[in-house]
């Protein structure tokens, strides 16, 4: 497995000591805040690729706008209960 070192220093680096939890280490706590920034930028690529999908697939767009008017504070089975 490649290692990189990464040098941090001036104000960064006193920003990230002063943002990690102290029972972390300055390097997992780097390593978890890049992973995250790849999570969130995987799930904007992930929901800009599904905007596109329901964009040209009428099918899913109907479902979706099914559920849109989907009564979810009913409980099931109360619509069909004689009041």
């Amino acid at each position: 497995m490649k290692a990189t070192t990464i040098k941090l220093e001036g104000e960064l680096l006193e920003n990230l000591e002063a943002g990690k939890p102290e029972n972390q280490s300055l390097t997992a706590y780097v390593r978890a805040v890049l992973q995250e920034s790849l999570d969130r930028a995987r799930v904007r690529e992930a929901a800009v690729s599904y905007r596109a999908f329901v964009e040209s697939n009428e099918d899913e767009k109907a479902l979706l706008e099914e559920w849109d008017r989907a009564d979810l504070n009913t409980p099931p089975g109360s619509r069909n209960e004689p009041s």
